[in-house]
């Protein structure tokens, strides 16, 4: 059963028939339209309300007292059923995956009317008792209104209410019960607290082949990160054309948590919760005045529904997230204004100190060239405007299996080659191949460079940056015999603005921590004193243009060319790539101006000399980049976004960096 087609129509494109819940093609509504009748809709003997005399009433008289009226034969129009007590037979225990706030009251009971449609059906009975409950419950049921004109979508996509219990009873002490279905299973709360979720998951809904087109697939088994890949891809698109159907009847949930989504073993759907703190796009008529501050108010609204679907993405296939303390970090990383692009380099610690040989969530996220971190960084956009629509977010490549083609955005190509060279360098291989692939991946990022201009780099450069691979010298801690010898631990280059008037000029601090190990026996003892050494600075932003060379040039500039990465992306393979039909002959650039330079070395030990100290220095030059030690050798930056940087240096090396995040603990 194709899923998209109808959750993929928004309301604003909808037919005025279809708005009122009439056929399309209906040219007007009847001044007696026919009542709803179904299995939630007994037939009443009562008049019915007349959509004729609304719209005559409602020119007359104004859009609230329409409302009043509306309110007043609630009774006789929509899905909602009044129920007694005494239709029940309450159980005398609660299931697994059931649960309420504390106002809130959960009873589990079957229909015995033999009258009702559900007659014999099992339901839970959910008994509100504060007056912000009670207004959740009413509010539920005036939801229930608006979606039930699309059934099919409702009961698929939906927590099913089916009415409330009328009280014996009137008074504000009096609690307001509410009916509606219970699916057979946990929420995905509780799923997610099993030691062993997936296989029990996937068992309990036998996804087959039906199931898996759903998500652009044909294929069962395999191992064990494909497999949960695919039933991510299941519960993730379920819950975004669910939100997507909300948000279509200008409605915004609010309330997306793992406990309010419920996974149905019967037709394998998410459903989403009680949708008693639903909110309308609209706290006016859309078509007056304030038609800017609605769509203003509908964007917020959409972007906050986005950002915990965001959080359950993240929960769901990051189970280290499950726990309190280390989710209330991730937390506080983003709402300290972090940006989400780096939230890999932050959580690689955490996924990593439970299984060090692999975490089958970071495996999950890295395929596909990262995109699983692309979505879930535009779920959590800092900025709403910048957050990803349900659509959007359904034609994201991350949640589209093999058998669909999707057309990746520049975006998104510019993030998968930045993911991959950031795999690549963390492999630590100095195979020669490898290293040409890295620079070739380099070369393709610089040439679709977002940021090409000064201003895109004011934007981006402030900040802490950590050297991760130099396509130049890179010798490292090898088995060359030093006295003593140096383990290089983290480089950093932090750009910050200068407090003067030019916005060009940024201060320049390349911080290179490191350990020296007094002893011969470094690769089983790598303990000993640790040191830095500060290289400080400042510099100017001014543009620029970096230089291809071409074959025709010349016999020294065709070997120039030869030797270079432009060789190869001219070559065939990289014709496809992004827009670029031939190489160009310049790119722009920024150049680096900098100004004198000021190094300092601390040691952490007494116990070394002068002379030792001295070697300690040779050494650290040694293994880092010249350019880290003397930063006048910068000559111009070639790329710059959210997350990484490139510099080239007078030798022509590149430097990668990515931002630095803040640590665990500082968090």
């Amino acid at each position: 059963m194709a899923l998209c087609g109808v959750a993929f129509l928004p309301a604003a494109a909808a037919p005025d028939a279809l708005r009122i819940g009439l056929p399309i093609g209906a040219a007007s509504p009847s001044p007696r339209p026919r009542r709803l009748t179904g299995p939630l809709h007994p037939r009443r003997r009562q008049a019915t309300c007349s959509l004729g005399r609304i719209a005559s009433f409602a020119a007359s008289t104004g859009a609230e007292e329409v409302a009043a009226a509306e309110a007043a034969d609630e009774e006789e129009v929509g899905p909602v059923v009044k129920f007694k007590m005494s239709h029940f037979i309450v159980s005398d225990h609660v299931s697994v995956g059931l649960q309420g706030r504390s106002d809130e009251v959960i009873y589990e009971a079957t229909v015995r009317d033999p009258n009702s449609p559900l007659y014999n059906s099992r339901v839970v009975l959910r008994q509100l008792t504060s007056v912000q409950a009670k207004r959740r419950g009413r509010r539920a049921l005036e939801v229930l209104k608006r979606l039930a004109r699309r059934k099919l979508m409702y009961h698929s996509y939906a927590m099913q209410v089916y009415g409330y219990v009328s009280p014996s009873n009137t008074g504000d002490d009096v609690p307001f019960t509410l009916v509606h279905g219970y699916h057979g299973s946990y929420s995905l709360r509780h799923w997610l607290q099993l030691s062993d979720w997936f296989p029990t998951l996937e068992a309990t809904l036998a996804l087959d082949e039906e199931c898996l087109r759903r998500v652009g697939d044909d294929s069962t088994g395999g191992p064990a990160v494909t497999r949960q890949l695919r039933l991510t891809r299941i519960l993730m698109r379920d819950l975004l054309i669910g939100v997507n159907y909300l948000h279509s009847h200008g409605l915004a949930h609010t309330e997306l948590r793992l406990e309010n989504v419920h996974i149905s073993p019967v037709d394998k759907h998410v459903k989403i919760g009680i949708l008693g703190n639903a909110v309308d796009f609209y706290n006016s008529n859309p078509n007056d005045s304030m038609v800017d501050g609605n769509s203003n108010r509908r964007k917020m609204m959409i972007a906050f529904d986005m950002r915990c679907v965001g959080f359950i993405m993240a929960k769901l296939i990051l189970r280290e997230l499950m726990d309190a303390s280390t989710f209330l970090k991730f937390k506080s990383f983003l709402t300290k204004g972090n940006d989400p692009s780096c939230l890999r380099g932050f959580l690689l610690p955490i996924l990593f100190r439970d299984s060090p040989s692999g975490n089958a969530g970071l495996q999950i996220m890295d395929r596909n060239w990262g995109a699983g971190w692309n979505l879930l960084s535009r779920l959590l956009a800092l900025k709403p405007s910048e957050r990803i629509s349900c659509l959007d977010a359904l034609r994201h490549p991350f949640l589209c299996g093999p058998k669909w083609r999707t057309g990746p955005s520049m975006d998104l190509i510019r993030w998968g080659l930045g993911s991959t060279t950031v795999r690549m360098a963390e492999d630590y291989i100095y195979v020669g191949h490898q290293r040409n692939r890295i620079a070739y991946f380099i070369e393709l990022m610089e040439l679709l460079n977002p940021s090409p201009r000064t201003k895109g780099w004011f934007n981006f450069l402030p900040g802490r940056w950590r050297l991760l691979y130099s396509t130049g010298r890179h010798i490292g801690l090898t088995l060359r015999q030093t006295t003593p010898s140096v383990l290089i631990r983290d480089v950093h280059l932090t750009f910050t603005k200068a407090s003067d008037s030019d916005h060009r000029t940024f201060s320049l601090v390349s911080d290179i921590s490191f350990k020296v190990i007094p002893t011969p026996e470094w690769p089983h003892d790598k303990s000993g004193p640790p040191g830095s050494l500060c290289v400080e600075s400042c510099v100017k932003i001014c543009p620029g243009r970096r230089l291809y060379p071409k074959e025709e040039d010349g016999e020294a500039s065709s070997t120039l060319f030869q030797n270079s990465s432009a060789h190869n992306l001219s070559r065939r393979k990289w014709k496809g790539m992004g827009n670029i039909k031939e190489l160009p002959s310049s790119v722009p650039t920024v150049k680096l101006l900098v100004d004198d330079i000021d190094v300092s070395m601390r040691l952490d030990s007494s116990s070394l000399s002068v002379d030792t100290a001295e070697k300690v220095l040779r050494e650290v030059r040694t293994q880092i980049p010249f350019e880290m030690f003397d930063v006048s050798k910068f000559v111009c930056g070639t790329y710059v976004d959210s997350r990484m940087m490139v510099l080239r240096g007078v030798s022509g090396s590149a430097l990668l960096f990515t931002r630095s995040c803040p640590t665990n603990d500082a968090i």
